[in-house]
């Protein structure tokens, strides 16, 4: 039997909406999500070899452990969503055909780093993107999924879509982080990194879509069923897009 990561829902009709979404299983990690210790949590993400998907395939276990202890200051989470590549579009495909895949990514990944405030930068020109992706949070916010107890529990979780201006080089963590401060987005110099010295000077995780969307299908299964797929220094799915002059165009996963 075929198994689908990042796409099962990709073909189902409206599985943009809260209502079918759930129907197809939206939302049901987070019982287990919250049962668990936010270390425990990073522990699985790390066991698993999930890796950055945004190009520098960094392990995003390894990354979230970066993170200060006992810092007295907020963590932020930074959603990259430019995907400013030629020819990509595979972000794309998660924000309008299951943006609610990536919300429940985003409440696992806060929980796990205790973050309570999460950003997602998306490109300027995605206008009919941010829509869907817009009425998905607030479908989120009313269905008591994100606000003030996400899930019912006593854990508050606020997001935002920050949307960029046509920069190129806002793809870059950096220089997206100035974007989102209101600054003229140009990669910040390195050290300090951004899980120390992040957004607003605080501890910043910045993930790529399709990374925090692959943690549901974690939570879920857990880390050796997600290691059954890619290799064994990669393991996991991909989606990739194929375009230009081929007999099948489109999203594969």
């Amino acid at each position: 039997m075929e198994v689908k990561v990042l796409s099962a829902k990709f073909d189902i009709e409206n599985a943009h909406l809260l209502d079918v979404a759930r129907k197809h299983g939206a939302y049901q990690t987070l019982d287990k999500l919250f049962s668990m210790e936010p270390q425990e949590v990073i522990d699985v993400v790390r066991e698993s070899g999930l890796r950055g998907r945004g190009g520098a395939g960094f392990p995003a276990g390894v990354k979230w452990g970066f993170l200060p202890k006992d810092l007295d200051k907020p963590v932020y989470l930074a959603v990259n969503s430019d995907e400013s590549e030629p020819a990509t579009f595979k972000d794309r495909y998660i924000l309008v055909r299951d943006p609610h895949m990536l919300i429940e990514g985003i409440i696992i990944c806060c929980y796990a780093i205790k973050c309570h405030d999460c950003y997602i930068y998306i490109r300027g020109e995605y206008t009919s993107q941010v829509k869907t992706l817009q009425k998905a949070i607030d479908e989120a916010y009313e269905a008591g999924y994100l606000g003030d107890k996400v899930a019912g529990r006593e854990y508050r979780l606020d997001v935002t879509v920050h949307r960029g201006a046509g920069a190129y080089v806002c793809g870059e963590e950096t220089a997206l982080l100035e974007s989102i401060e209101g600054k003229k987005g140009q990669p910040r110099s390195k050290p300090p990194f951004p899980a120390v010295v992040g957004l607003y000077g605080c501890p910043t995780i910045i993930n790529n879509v399709q990374s925090i969307a692959s943690l549901p299908y974690i939570m879920e299964n857990g880390a050796e069923a997600y290691k059954q797929f890619g290799t064994e220094k990669s393991a996991g799915t991909h989606l990739f897009g194929i375009s230009g002059h081929v007999e099948k165009p489109g999203m594969y996963e």
